[in-house]
């Protein structure tokens, strides 16, 4: 991480090396007096490379992040309080937030899981072509919803369907994640970038986008990825064993049981403050007369209990001689963990999760939701130690052990996905169908200009906020508030870009430079760094970071700003060589990736995409 900061670091320094594809100059040369002619481009450029670098390595959240950077311009006189804000009163705002309550309220009676399970079964009955079922079915639900969403929804059922045709699981979840990001380039709405683009040209006097505008563009993108995917790029997916949760988190050596003797001083011992407990091992639960049950705070030690406990074997066998107790450590039973009532689960963190950014003991996981976390995997590393204080991010998988109704519960809820047997449930049939009518009477009516399309998908949150398919307070929480706040922010720094005369001063270098190469080339550029951005950063501040720049070089140019600006952001949604963009981020846990996967799955389809829109972009927005 650290040498690819620095390279972003030179990256940026070196803006001009990269589009006139020469080797890159030094910082001191980029940095000479000339280039900051006012104070103000010097502020607005420095705090551009300090905002990559704090994204790139995710030390603070990104809403943090975004304000800190609004404050400072506005404390530096370079932006007003209006023009700091005026971003979080845009319509666009209100159609991502929308956007959210109804794919939330699609999401919370099932309806979405009975699609995908039907679409999936089809798949599964035609097993030679079940990448190209898959990712279609994927790519047309993302046309329309969050991407990231979208992949959350799919994983459960794309692993069941992997695990019953004794399918790796690896096969299948990168096509998922490719699919979930080129579908969301069909529409207006199918990803935030596209939404904040079209809301920064209406910010900044231009026509906004269309609903369908770069549908066609879109729907190539798409396929082109399904036909590699499903032709040459299934050939470098990995083929990763899918083990038993025992075996793939290593549980066996590092649970144990201990048996309760009858004179054993732990006996009336409460279970969580024992001297065990004191001694820095875990009781994860009781074998007692038979019966396998959870303990709770309640729970006192009594004679010949068998306590499953976790520990490192190594200091468990010091406390051998302690009196009144017996360790089994290679006797572990195979019920120990799981039983009719017990089981073990992987749950996995999803975007909107509120354990994102928190620790289970600040959560108090445990007391909350009556399940034990025996380990977290992490980007394919097993974490099973001072787990209580870790704090939590977006594609961890916890493996639980509790009670079979308690895991359940995840199936319908919005903060963890059970990576288990899928079987979807229809909570709200009716009115999952009549939210799903809806949501496309109001694309309709948005697409047609019979209503603003802010108002037409207001109108549906308030119908279906009306009908009871999602509650209010519900309604709150489905919305990604950390992406609102980075989306509203960046677009107010592209407002500072373009008053301190800093995106017109770099367009001014980049046309100077390239220009002998022709628009073309130009254009190319941007492209190349839009792709490169959103490796360390979300799409849309990338997108949001490039698109100044790349509107006022289009102005310089005397060309259409139109043209370049969907070029940009077209591109932030074609990078598949990483797995940093969230919807790589969702599979990368379950599909037991490794970094090298992403990049020999996508990497050339990555260069392909990037062709199809040099060629496409400019028949369509002509320059």
């Amino acid at each position: 991480m650290v040498v690819y900061i620095n390279l972003l670091i030179i990256f940026y320094s070196t803006l001009l090396s990269v589009f006139s594809f020469t080797p890159c100059v030094s910082l001191y040369a980029f940095l000479q007096p000339q280039i900051f002619a006012t104070m103000e481009i010097a502020i607005v450029l420095g705090l551009l490379v300090l905002a990559v670098i704090l994204f790139s390595t995710e030390k603070f959240s990104v809403d943090v992040v975004t304000m800190g950077l609004l404050v400072v311009l506005m404390a530096t006189k370079i932006i007003t309080p209006q023009e700091a804000f005026s971003g979080f009163g845009s319509d666009f705002m209100v159609v991502l937030a929308s956007i959210f309550i109804i794919s939330g309220a699609l999401q919370q009676t099932g309806v979405l899981d009975l699609i995908g399970s039907r679409l999936l079964a089809l798949a599964k009955a035609n097993p030679a072509y079940i990448i190209i079922y898959i990712m279609f079915a994927v790519g047309i639900t993302s046309a329309f919803m969050n991407n990231t969403t979208v992949t959350a929804i799919f994983l459960a059922p794309v692993i069941a369907v992997a695990r019953s045709m004794k399918l790796s699981p690896s096969k299948l979840l990168i096509p998922v994640a490719y699919a979930s990001i080129l579908g969301g380039t069909c529409t207006l709405i199918g990803t935030s970038t596209n939404i904040a683009v079209s809301g920064y040209l209406e910010k900044t006097g231009m026509e906004p986008l269309r609903m369908f505008e770069f549908l066609p563009v879109g729907l190539v993108l798409f396929f082109v990825g399904l036909l590699y995917m499903s032709i040459f790029g299934k050939r470098s997916l990995p083929d990763n064993k899918d083990e038993s949760l025992e075996a793939e988190f290593g549980l066996r050596a590092y649970v144990s049981e201990i048996v309760i003797a009858k004179n054993s001083p732990l006996i009336g011992q409460g279970i969580f403050n024992s001297n065990l407990s004191k001694m820095g091992f875990r009781i994860l639960n009781v074998i007692r007369h038979g019966h396998n049950f959870l303990p709770d705070n309640t729970t006192t030690i009594e004679s010949e209990d068998i306590l499953i406990v976790e520990g490192r074997l190594d200091n468990l066998m010091t406390v051998k001689e302690t009196e009144g107790i017996d360790i089994r450590a290679d006797g572990l039973l195979d019920y120990a963990l799981q039983s009719d009532r017990i089981k073990l689960a992987e749950l996995l963190v999803t975007p909107q999760s509120d354990f994102v950014n928190n620790s289970l003991k600040s959560s108090n996981f445990r007391q909350k939701y009556g399940l034990v976390v025996l380990a977290i995997n992490r980007s394919g590393h097993t974490l099973r130690e001072k787990l209580g204080g870790l704090i939590l991010r977006v594609g961890d998988i916890l493996l639980v052990q509790g009670p079979i109704e308690k895991i359940n519960y995840y199936k319908t809820n919005r903060d963890l996905t059970v990576l288990d047997d899928f079987r979807p449930l229809l909570y709200k049939k009716r009115k999952g169908f009549l939210t799903l009518a809806i949501f496309i009477a109001s694309i309709i009516l948005g697409s047609c200009n019979i209503l603003p399309l802010s108002a037409a998908l207001v109108l549906g949150v308030l119908i279906v906020v009306l009908i009871k398919a999602v509650s209010i307070e519900r309604a709150y929480e489905t919305i990604d508030w950390k992406l609102l706040v980075m989306i509203g922010g960046m677009s107010a720094f592209g407002t500072a870009m373009t008053k301190s005369g800093s995106a017109a001063w770099l367009s001014q270098n980049i046309v100077n430079v390239m220009e002998p190469f022709g628009t073309l080339a130009i254009m190319a550029g941007f492209v190349i760094l839009t792709v490169f951005l959103t490796q360390p950063m979300s799409n849309a501040a990338a997108a949001l970071v490039v698109l100044p720049i790349a509107i006022e070089t289009a102005k310089h140019l005397d060309v259409n700003p139109r043209t370049f600006a969907i070029a940009v952001m077209l591109s932030a949604s074609v990078s598949l060589v990483t797995p940093f963009e969230p919807s790589c981020i969702l599979v990368y846990g379950p599909g037991k990736y490794r970094f090298v996967d992403f990049f020999r799955a996508g990497g050339v389809l990555t260069i392909l995409l990037m062709a199809v829109l040099m060629c496409l972009i400019p028949y369509f927005w002509p320059l």
